[in-house]
C-alpha cells in the first residue's frame, strides 16, 4: 500500500450527517469510498448559526460568523478522492462554500486548521431558526435524503425563509 503523505490528505470539520452515528456517516466508514480517519471531535473557535431546515431536515452551517454558537463537530482526514465526493454531497460551489478555519480540539490541542464547509448566501429569516451547537439526527426532527438531481434545496431554502 502507498504511503500516504501529509500533503495529500485534507483535514476535514465536520457538523451533521457526516458525523459518527449520523446518516451520511457511511460516506466517511466505507473503504471503498477512499481513505477518511477520524482525528477528535473539535469546535468552531468562530461563533456560526447550526441550523436545520427544509422538509429533509438537514443541518446546515450558515456563513454568518459572529452569530450562534461555538459548533461541535469532528474532524477527519480525508485523500482528495474523497474529499471531492463531500464536494459532491454538499453541492459545493451551488450550495455551499468551503473555506478553512481553525477547530478548537482543547487547551493541549490547541487549534487545527481544517476545511469546513458554509450555506452560501443564506436568506436572512433562517436566523430566526432555533441554533444548535451540536447536530444529531432524531425522531422528532428526522433526516431524510433528498432524491439525486430532483430537488434544488436553495429553492427549498427560499421558499422556507419567506414563510418565517
Amino acid at each position: 500500500m502507498a504511503q500516504r503523505t501529509a500533503a495529500a490528505l485534507r483535514r476535514v470539520f465536520v457538523y451533521g450527517t457526516l458525523k459518527r452515528g449520523e446518516p451520511n456517516h457511511h460516506l466517511l466508514a466505507e473503504a471503498d469510498n477512499g481513505y477518511a480517519k477520524f482525528i477528535c471531535k473539535g469546535s468552531t473557535n468562530r461563533r456560526f448559526p447550526l441550523v436545520i431546515a427544509t422538509r429533509y431536515n438537514i443541518p446546515f452551517l450558515l456563513d454568518k460568523p459572529g452569530a450562534g454558537s461555538y459548533v461541535t463537530g469532528e474532524i477527519y482526514e480525508l485523500e482528495e478522492p474523497l474529499f471531492q465526493q463531500l464536494d459532491v454531497l454538499e453541492d459545493y460551489r451551488k450550495l455551499y462554500d468551503r473555506q478553512i478555519e481553525d477547530i478548537n480540539v482543547g487547551i493541549e490541542g490547541g487549534n487545527v486548521p481544517c476545511w469546513l464547509y458554509l450555506l452560501r448566501n443564506p436568506p436572512e429569516s433562517l436566523l430566526k431558526l432555533p441554533m444548535l451547537t451540536e447536530y444529531k439526527n432524531t425522531l422528532e426532527i428526522p433526516y431524510s435524503r433528498r432524491p439525486p438531481g430532483k430537488v434544488d434545496i436553495f429553492e427549498e431554502l427560499q421558499k422556507e425563509a419567506s414563510a418565517l
